[in-house]
């Protein structure tokens, strides 16, 4: 998932490394659902992209305890409650 235009300038320069060692610590699979990076979903059928998520949906806040690999889809469920709580203060995302 790219990172939206207006919240990359929360993100810290060196977030692309951050990104590969958290998803290489991970062991090249999502965390919840153990699917393998660039393999099949084994519900969607679609080609696994491993994402990182910010357990606090603080994109400032990189500490490896508040980072998590995920696929696409498990990323979406974590952060569908946060992005709803932004749309009903009439917030970006």
């Amino acid at each position: 998932m790219p990172i939206n235009p207006e919240r990359k300038k929360l993100y810290p320069d060196n977030w692309e490394n951050i990104s590969r060692l958290t998803k290489e610590q991970s062991g090249d699979k999502c965390k919840l659902c153990r699917t393998e990076n660039g393999e099949p979903h084994f519900l969607t059928k679609s080609i696994v992209v491993l994402t990182v998520h910010h357990i606090n949906n603080d994109p400032t806040d990189n500490r490896k305890i508040n980072l998590i690999a995920l696929c696409q889809r498990c990323h979406n469920i974590l952060d569908q409650p946060f992005r709803r709580k932004q749309k009903s203060k009439g917030e970006l995302l």
